[in-house]
């Protein structure tokens, strides 16, 4: 794993997805959803064509590729580490990661009063 932040860690098969959908789709960016049709899972986007709204939160980043939510998401994630990680299976909606076999995912490390 490769440490961004304090906030934000992303595995080496985050990694390297990232890196394959950067290679076909040029700088891409993360938004994490509130939860809804698609889930909670995080949503990966060219950069060009994400929309960051002016209230967004950016958490952190994976590999320079900003990882942003809306501020009621946000601060769930307030006392929490993210774990940006891809496993088996097609990410949702309009995430660039959608019909291929691997997908990213979050996990969390929840943080304590000293970090």
């Amino acid at each position: 794993m490769t440490e961004n932040s304090e906030k934000v860690v992303v595995t080496d098969a985050a990694l390297a997805l990232l890196a394959e959908l950067r290679a076909e789709h040029g700088d891409v960016v993360f938004k994490i959803s509130a939860g809804c049709c698609d889930g909670s899972g995080p949503m990966c986007f060219r950069a060009a064509d994400a929309f960051i709204g002016v209230n967004d939160i950016q958490l952190g980043d994976a590999d320079g590729a900003g990882i942003w939510a809306a501020p009621s998401v946000a601060g769930l994630w307030e006392n929490s580490q993210m774990i940006l990680d891809a496993g088996p299976g097609s990410g949702a909606g309009f995430s660039l990661d959608a019909g291929r076999s691997t997908h990213f995912l979050t996990r969390a490390r929840i943080l304590s009063a000293g970090g």
